[in-house]
């Protein structure tokens, strides 16, 4: 088990990255994400696109803190989450 949280604290660290824009550290985003990854994406990691592309599966689902990584906070708005991994 501590290898797979060492390969999703990687693949959410690459993840954060295509979500910065919305100001917070890559610490504050991993820590947003970890549980919501774990629970939807386990099976992707560590790949990250499929995390990325898992996580927007499940956009609606994930934690507010999660999702305002993705999208600001506006619960549902996937075209910022889409803009922010290109």
């Amino acid at each position: 088990m501590n290898r797979i949280s060492a390969l999703l604290v990687a693949s959410l660290a690459a993840l954060c990255a295509v979500t910065a824009a919305n100001g917070a550290t890559r610490d504050e985003q991993a820590k947003a994400c970890r549980r919501d990854a774990l629970h939807f994406c386990i099976v992707d990691v560590p790949n990250r696109e499929k995390i990325i592309a898992c996580m927007k599966r499940h956009l609606d689902e994930l934690s507010p803190a999660c999702r305002a990584m993705f999208d600001g906070g506006k619960k549902g708005d996937a075209n910022n989450a889409n803009a922010a991994s290109q």
